[in-house]
């Protein structure tokens, strides 16, 4: 008897069917279809495991754009009917963790794989399996993960398909979270964008940057970093100069920190080589109170907030995190202008650390980088923060902050040191795509302290300095950023702006029937000004998926994006 998918059930003799008698799989013959013995286990019913597969697909809840993660799904009994009931925009996602198990379902569910909504695949990986999900059905594509179990397989390796699972809902969550973002200060990252590209022609060039070989301290603004600065100054002594500057193994090493953390580092005189600012508000203002004299090299990402370009001596070196895929980049890149890019990961502190691997190839220590925080300290002392909860305290109002140490979502976790912290789910995020970003990096030592552990190796404060002393083989590497050629560039630049100034004002005559042109003309117009409905609920995060020329409603938003941007051209070219 040949079962309906075409496999043969094998003789019971030893090495009599299409398997050896060990541990391979082996077909054993059901009421209804076939069972399957695997490992001294029964991974189907031996009663009706067709059925039995059939009556869970059709009782499985029916959602909109639902990703339905199947792990172990052998001979593919069940997933038939699944298809047949999928809601819209859904798919079947089938995970197979063993090599001989997937030889099986691939076989067994050759006739199914040709269905645009349902892929097999084996791995182990959540962060393989991520990408391709990403890579098979795009971004923002599903709203919610289901997982089915169709057949006993699942048990070999529950505790790796409940880890893929998790990952899975974890990169939806992400999506969704980053679309939200998006949506909310979507506009404000291009308007400050544009309005940054007056600085191209006559800021230093960040990519010309370079420390060498020379260690790094990286320092993050966490609780953490008033312990690291009081054991630096006791062990370096003056740290008021540039490295250049400083006597002995103080200047064998540069300092790089977050914006927030310049107030900590100027009360206690310790002068960095570069900050680094990423924040698109006006909140980060507040780190640069009272040091307007203060002459210290800025990096700042493109869509920061425009204000901010002018602290600590006005001369920023740009860098780029692109929030959004933008036809509007690739023109940048064309014209020679775009910065230099670096991944776009949500936090000062992370953007910090990618920074400080590209400017120096030495070994890396990282000091106040927590994200947690206790009940009465969110940040180091003389951050504004800080000041701030110090200028409240009265009778009525203690240092102690339980509304916010206790706030809704809010957690209890073990740092470094094995004693308990608070965090919440975005510090934890924060902390988890850290180690994502930077794990695999053995030049990177973290600091013990009362931080979540990053990922990386960590040493005690000694050692970590014993660190920053090693000495730099090839030192004379390391050289100062580079000013681009004025006139060249801000040629490049007034044509960049002029170009887009333009092609606006032309989209603008077509949507206000003042130009008549094709609907193909059309939606190319709207493909390469994306920038103005990037940050639509309904385009945000979508990779590019927008409504077509022929609606409406999308055509009027998109108008009223157009005047802000021609004004914001207008003044760029004024000042260029």
């Amino acid at each position: 008897m040949t079962a309906a998918n075409g496999l043969q059930p094998p003789a019971d003799a030893a090495g009599g069917g299409p398997w050896p008698a060990d541990d391979s799989p082996r077909l054993i013959q059901a009421r209804r279809g076939f069972s399957l013995s695997y490992q001294g286990k029964t991974l189907l019913s031996r009663v009706d495991p067709q059925g039995q597969a059939d009556r869970i697909a059709l009782a499985a809840p029916k959602h909109e754009r639902a990703l339905y993660f199947c792990p172990s799904p052998l001979l593919g009994y069940g997933l038939e009917r699944l298809i047949e009931g999928l809601g819209a925009d859904s798919a079947v996602l089938c995970v197979e963790a063993d090599q001989r198990l997937m030889a099986l379902s691939q076989e067994a569910m050759v006739n199914l794989l040709g269905d645009p909504r349902l892929a097999l695949v084996r791995t182990g990986d959540p962060a393989s399996l991520c990408a391709y999900v990403r890579k098979r059905w795009g971004s923002r594509r599903f709203r919610r993960i289901e997982t089915l179990r169709l057949s006993g397989g699942w048990q070999l390796a529950g505790d790796c398909y409940q880890a893929l699972a998790d990952a899975l809902r974890r990169e939806i969550a992400l999506d969704w979270g980053n679309a939200m973002t998006l949506v909310k200060l979507g506009r404000r990252y291009l308007h400050n964008a544009l309005r940054n590209l007056r600085l191209l022609a006559r800021t230093p060039r960040l990519e010309t940057l370079n420390f060498g070989a020379s260690p790094v301290l990286l320092l993050g603004a966490g609780p953490s970093l008033d312990g690291t600065l009081d054991a630096l100054a006791r062990r370096f002594g003056d740290l008021s100069l540039p490295a250049a500057d400083r006597p002995g193994a103080a200047g064998n090493f540069r300092i790089i920190c977050v914006d927030t953390a310049l107030p900590a580092l100027r009360a206690r005189n310790i002068r960095p080589d570069l900050a680094v600012a990423l924040e698109s508000q006006h909140w980060n203002l507040r780190d640069f109170i009272g040091l307007g004299d203060w002459e210290v090299p800025l990096a700042m990402d493109l869509s920061a907030l425009p204000a901010t370009a002018m602290m600590l001596g006005g001369r920023p070196l740009l860098f780029f995190t692109p929030w959004t895929g933008l036809d509007l980049w690739d023109r940048l890149e064309a014209a020679g202008l775009l910065p230099e890019r670096f991944p776009a990961l949500g936090s000062v502190g992370l953007s910090a650390a990618a920074l400080a691997r590209r400017l120096s190839s030495g070994p890396i220590v990282i000091g106040g980088i927590d994200f947690s925080f206790t009940l009465d300290s969110f940040h180091a002392r003389s951050t504004p923060s800080r000041l701030d909860l110090l200028r409240k305290q009265d009778r009525f109002h203690s240092l102690i902050s339980p509304g916010a140490a206790f706030r809704p979502g809010s957690f209890p976790a073990r740092s470094k040191t094995g004693l308990w912290v608070r965090s919440d789910p975005a510090l934890r995020g924060y902390r988890d795509l850290f180690e994502q970003s930077f794990g695999g990096d053995s030049r990177l030592w973290d600091i013990a302290g009362p931080g979540l552990p990053l990922g990386v190796q960590t040493a005690e404060m000694e050692r970590a300095f014993d660190v920053l002393e090693t000495p730099c083989p090839d030192q004379g590497a390391a050289r100062a950023a580079e000013y681009p050629a004025p006139d060249a560039a801000q040629a490049a630049l007034r044509a960049f702006i002029q170009d887009e100034r333009e092609a606006l004002i032309t989209l603008r005559g077509i949507l206000q029937g003042e130009i008549a042109v094709p609907l193909e003309e059309l939606e190319r117009a709207l493909d390469r000004a994306g920038y103005l409905w990037a940050h639509f609920p309904d385009c945000a995060g979508a990779e590019g998926r927008r409504p077509g020329a022929a609606d409406i409603s999308f055509l009027k938003r998109v108008r009223m994006e157009i005047d802000p941007c021609v004004r914001i051209f207008d003044s760029a070219l004024d000042r260029a």
